[in-house]
């Protein structure tokens, strides 16, 4: 194989905040691995809450660079283990690891759900993330962009009066997204008020490893709650699906499509709800995401609708969330 790593600059269309950062660009490495007149791309956005930079996961890639391009890829699985077995990030596993499948896909000459067997016609609709700002801002935010599903971030002092402000505005079911800033107490109570405001559920309300917290929401709140700070890797499904009711998978933070897999069907098995979430990708880590979402209960793959200029063409989000798959093979990704 043939890997070539590129770093992108990718501008936001407005500042993004969420409880504990703001930025108005986000870094993103973009993997490409080419075999037999195929090429497959990958990616993976840098980090600072998991001190992942764009430049220590290239200089990880290097390191092993003849490695990777020796390797037999017979099934991106085996690609995946021997990645773990070099013991680079997740980070830098999850872009090599969605360029594999996206070769794989394209060397078979199908797409990945094709492969999977799932289909791609039913399918849960993306929501269209609004982070923290004034409520004037995040209101402008909603009427930019009309969308049946808004994940609101929160982690203020004003919360429940910030999501009774934006539901004057909007009829759209609204997700909350603390990002780790409640308390067990706040949660409990924040939860019945927030359920007459339309809200679906909660995401990640309290610390990642406040367990003893999340055993008290888990019998006193009134809404769902989905674990995603929490749930990083394989091993932490199973504690998760007895404090949450759901997991958000992400692929960067999970090492890629091939632990996603697992994850899945390990939640699946345990009887709770499977969601994806991204991290403000481009469109070549969303096409990765959208050959899983018919396996998901829910997805947040709005990664190119925040930002000012994609980078690549792949799976298109209509205006009512709906997609369009590429009609090319693997993830269905073309640089720009």
């Amino acid at each position: 194989m043939q890997l070539d790593l590129k770093k992108y600059v990718l501008a936001l269309k407005h500042t993004f905040s969420i409880s504990r950062e703001s930025h108005d660009f986000q870094n993103t490495l973009i993997v490409s691995l080419s075999l037999n007149g195929e090429t497959g791309y990958g990616e993976t956005t840098s980090n600072p809450y998991y001190n992942i930079t764009v430049e220590s996961m290239m200089a990880e890639i290097e390191n092993i660079r003849a490695e990777i391009e020796a390797f037999n890829l017979d099934h991106p699985e085996n690609f995946h283990a021997f990645l773990t077995s070099k013991k680079l990030s997740n980070f830098s596993i999850c872009a090599l690891d969605l360029a594999a499948w996206d070769l794989f896909g394209r060397l078979k000459g199908k797409p990945l759900y094709d492969l999977w067997g799932t289909g791609n016609t039913i399918y849960p609709i993306t929501n269209y993330t609004i982070g923290i700002a004034p409520i004037e801002k995040m209101v402008e935010k909603m009427k930019e962009m009309p969308w049946p599903i808004y994940k609101i971030k929160l982690g203020t002092e004003d919360d429940v009066a910030i999501v009774r402000a934006l539901r004057e505005h909007t009829d759209s079911i609204f997700r909350i997204d603390a990002n780790c800033a409640w308390s067990a107490e706040e949660t409990i109570t924040n939860a019945p008020l927030l359920k007459e405001l339309g809200v679906e559920f909660l995401e990640q309300p309290l610390k990642a490893d406040d367990w003893e917290g999340m055993e008290k929401v888990m019998h006193h709140s009134v809404l769902p709650v989905i674990a995603d700070e929490s749930c990083i890797v394989e091993s932490d499904v199973q504690k998760c699906a007895l404090h949450y009711s759901g997991i958000n998978i992400k692929l960067t933070k999970c090492g890629g499509i091939t632990p996603a897999l697992r994850m899945i069907t390990e939640a699946k098995e345990m009887g709770i709800k499977v969601m994806i979430g991204c991290m403000t990708e481009s469109t070549v880590g969303i096409s990765a995401i959208a050959q899983l979402v018919p396996q998901l209960d829910f997805v947040d793959m709005d990664g190119p609708l925040l930002l000012k200029d994609d980078i690549a063409d792949g799976v298109r989000i209509l205006p009512d969330g709906k997609l369009i798959f590429s009609k090319l093979n693997g993830t269905g990704v073309t640089l720009r």
